[in-house]
C-alpha cells in the first residue's frame, strides 16, 4: 500500500464478486458486485465514511473541502458549489482550456526536435488551466512552489504508515505533526493567490470559478463560504482537479502512441475544426473519437483508483456481510478490469465507448465515482480531456521515444514510474 497500492489485490479480485480477507483483526472487503457497489454509493451511503487513514494522507492539501467534508456539511458544500459546474458554465471553462492548450502546443513545438517529457508538460498545462479556470490568472509565478509541494507530499507524507491505518483520527502520529506543517505552508500559499486574485477583481470583474465560488449562496440558507471554507474549496479543486486531470492527459498520449491506427482516426475527425478559444465548446460535440480514447484511458488508467469506506454500522450490501468498522475496497483500477465485466479488459479499445456500442454496465465503470458524492467536476474533466486531446493529436504526430517499459503506480492518483519521453513531429 506504501509503494504502490495497484499491488495490493490479489488475483482473484479481477475473477471474483467479492473477496474478502483481515488486516490486524479488520475485515477488508474487495467489492466487485453492482448491486453492493449500488447498495454503498447510492441506497445507504449514510452508512458509511472515508477511513481514518484517507482523511490523515489527504486532510493537509485538501483541508475539510467537498471531497473530504461530510454529513451536512458536505450536503452544504455541494449545494452551494454545484452551480459553478453547471452545463451553462462549460462555454466559459471550455474557453480556458483551449487558450492553455494553445500556448502548450506552441511551447512543445518551439522544441519538438528533442524528445519530450509528455508527463510534466501535462501536469503543467492542467495547473494552468484550473488556476486560469478558478482564478484568470496565469500560473507562471505559483507553479514551481504548488507543484513542489504536492510532488514531495505525495512522495513522502502523503504515503500510508501502519499508523495511519491503527490509530484513531483524534490521536496524531509524528507524521500528522509533519503533515501539519505541510498544511501551513499550503494555506499561505493559497492565501497569496486569492489575495492577488482580490486585486484583480477590484480593476475588472472577470468571469471565473473564484468568481462564481466566492459569490455563491447556499440555496437553502442563503450563507456564503467562509474565508477558511473558501480556502479549502479552491485547494481541492486545483489540488484535486489538476493532478488527476494531468495524469489522465498523459495516460491518454501514452496509449495513442502506440496506436497509430487510432491516432490517425483522431488527426482526421479534428483535420477541419477550429479548436480555438471562441469556438472550443461548440465543436465538443463533434469530437466523438477524441471522447471515446479519453473514455478507455480512463477505464485502463482510472486516475483515482480506489473507492474506501468503512461501515459505521452492521450492514447487508447486496448480499455480502459487512461488519461495522469493517473496510470496503471499491476499486475502479479492479473493476475496469475485470474479467467478468470487460470483454478483453487489457486491450486498449475505444470503440467500447463510440455511440452504437453496448453501453457498460453502471457500476462496472466508475472514472469519477457514482451516487451522491459523484465527481462535482467530471463533465468539466472530460471537456478538460478531450479538448486537450485534440490540440495535441492536431498539432503533432506522437511516438513514444524508446521501448522501455513503465508500470503504473498507485499512491495518491495512478501515476507512471518515471516521465517516459515521446517524439513529436508536426503536422503542419
Amino acid at each position: 500500500m506504501r509503494e504502490n497500492a495497484l499491488l495490493a489485490f490479489p488475483p482473484e479480485a479481477f475473477e471474483e464478486d467479492v473477496v474478502c480477507r483481515s488486516f490486524f483483526g479488520r475485515r477488508q472487503i474487495i467489492l466487485n458486485r453492482p448491486a453492493g457497489i449500488q447498495h454503498i454509493l447510492i441506497d445507504n451511503p449514510e452508512n458509511y465514511r472515508r477511513t481514518p487513514a484517507t482523511m490523515r494522507m489527504l486532510r493537509p492539501l485538501l483541508g475539510n473541502g467537498l471531497l473530504l467534508s461530510q454529513g451536512e456539511d458536505w450536503k452544504y458544500q455541494r449545494r452551494t458549489v454545484a452551480p459553478a459546474f453547471a452545463s451553462r458554465t462549460m462555454p466559459l471553462l471550455a474557453g480556458h482550456v483551449a487558450r492553455a492548450a494553445q500556448a502548450t502546443v506552441t511551447k512543445l513545438a518551439g522544441c519538438s526536435a528533442q524528445p519530450a517529457d509528455l508527463l510534466t508538460a501535462m501536469q503543467s498545462l492542467a495547473l494552468e488551466i484550473a488556476g486560469t479556470s478558478m482564478f484568470s490568472l496565469a500560473m507562471d509565478r505559483y507553479r514551481p512552489e504548488l507543484r513542489d509541494l504536492i510532488t514531495r507530499y505525495t512522495a513522502g507524507l502523503g504515503r500510508p504508515s501502519l499508523l495511519d491505518f491503527l490509530l484513531p483520527l483524534a490521536i496524531p502520529s509524528p507524521r500528522d505533526l509533519l503533515r501539519r506543517r505541510v498544511r501551513r505552508q499550503w494555506v499561505a500559499l493559497f492565501g497569496r493567490i486569492i489575495a492577488e486574485r482580490r486585486v484583480k477583481a477590484s480593476q475588472a470583474a472577470p468571469r471565473d470559478l473564484f468568481d462564481l465560488l466566492s459569490t455563491a449562496r447556499d440555496p437553502e440558507t442563503g450563507a456564503p463560504f467562509s474565508p477558511e471554507g473558501l480556502v479549502d474549496q479552491v485547494a481541492t479543486l486545483i489540488a484535486a482537479g489538476h493532478e488527476t486531470t494531468g495524469v489522465a492527459l498523459f495516460w491518454s498520449l501514452w496509449l495513442v502512441a502506440a496506436a497509430p491506427a487510432v491516432q490517425e482516426l483522431l488527426a482526421a475527425e479534428v483535420e477541419s475544426l477550429d479548436l480555438g478559444p471562441d469556438t472550443a465548446s461548440e465543436i465538443l460535440p463533434r469530437l466523438v473519437h477524441t471522447r471515446a480514447v479519453v473514455q478507455e484511458t480512463l477505464r485502463l488508467y482510472p486516475p483515482a483508483f480506489i473507492i474506501v469506506r468503512q461501515a459505521r454500522a452492521d450492514d447487508d450490501a447486496g448480499g455480502v456481510r459487512v461488519p461495522a468498522g469493517g473496510m470496503v475496497f471499491i476499486s475502479p483500477w479492479v473493476l475496469h478490469r475485470h474479467r467478468r465485466l470487460w470483454s478483453q479488459p487489457e486491450v486498449f479499445d475505444p470503440a467500447r465507448f463510440l455511440p452504437g456500442a453496448s453501453p457498460p454496465n453502471r457500476f462496472a465503470y466508475l472514472p469519477f465515482g457514482v451516487g451522491p458524492r459523484v465527481c462535482i467536476g467530471a463533465q468539466f474533466a472530460l471537456t478538460e480531456a478531450t479538448l486537450v486531446l485534440a490540440t495535441m493529436i492536431k498539432a503533432f504526430e506522437i511516438e513514444r521515444a524508446n521501448g522501455e517499459p513503465l508500470m503504473p503506480i498507485g499512491i495518491v492518483t495512478t501515476q507512471p514510474d518515471h516521465p517516459p519521453l515521446f517524439q513529436l513531429r508536426s503536422r503542419h
